[in-house]
This record gives structure tokens, C-alpha cells and sequence, in this order.
């Protein structure tokens, strides 16, 4: 191993070693946490768009509500 390293020179084998370290800090993506995420992500897109059909069902309520009341109409009156 001696004769092996001494084939290197210092500037080498500090190179070899930081693209070892670099080599091992970086993992890859983990697929759980990905999947996490996915799932996450897409149950706060789906509570959002969950909200905007309430609101829509609410202003429809609210129309034939109003329309059933008399306070509107959607026949227009002749002047």
C-alpha cells in the first residue's frame, strides 16, 4: 500500500479524498420523502379545489335561495 501511494503525489491523494467525501454526502433522492411530499402536496391542492367548489355550491344555494324568496328575477321587466 506504501509503494501504491507514493505512485501519487500529495495534491492527488487530497483530491481522491475530497471526491470520496463528496461522494458520500450526496445520497441520491430518498423515495419516501418524495413520496411525502407527493402526498402532501396533493392533499392541499385538493383542499383548495374541495374549497372553490363549496364556494360555488354556496353562491348557487344562495341564488335560488333569493330567486325562491322573490328578491331577485331573472325575467326581465318591461319599462
Amino acid at each position: 500500500m506504501v509503494l501504491s501511494l507514493a505512485l501519487y503525489s500529495d495534491n492527488q491523494r487530497v483530491d481522491m479524498a475530497s471526491h470520496n467525501m463528496a461522494q458520500s454526502a450526496y445520497q441520491g433522492p430518498s423515495v419516501i420523502k418524495e413520496i411525502c411530499y407527493g402526498i402532501g402536496l396533493s392533499l392541499m391542492a385538493s383542499f383548495l379545489w374541495k374549497m372553490h367548489h363549496w364556494k360555488l355550491q354556496r353562491r348557487t344555494k344562495e341564488f335560488y335561495d333569493m330567486l325562491e324568496k322573490g328578491e331577485i328575477s331573472v325575467v326581465v321587466e318591461d319599462e
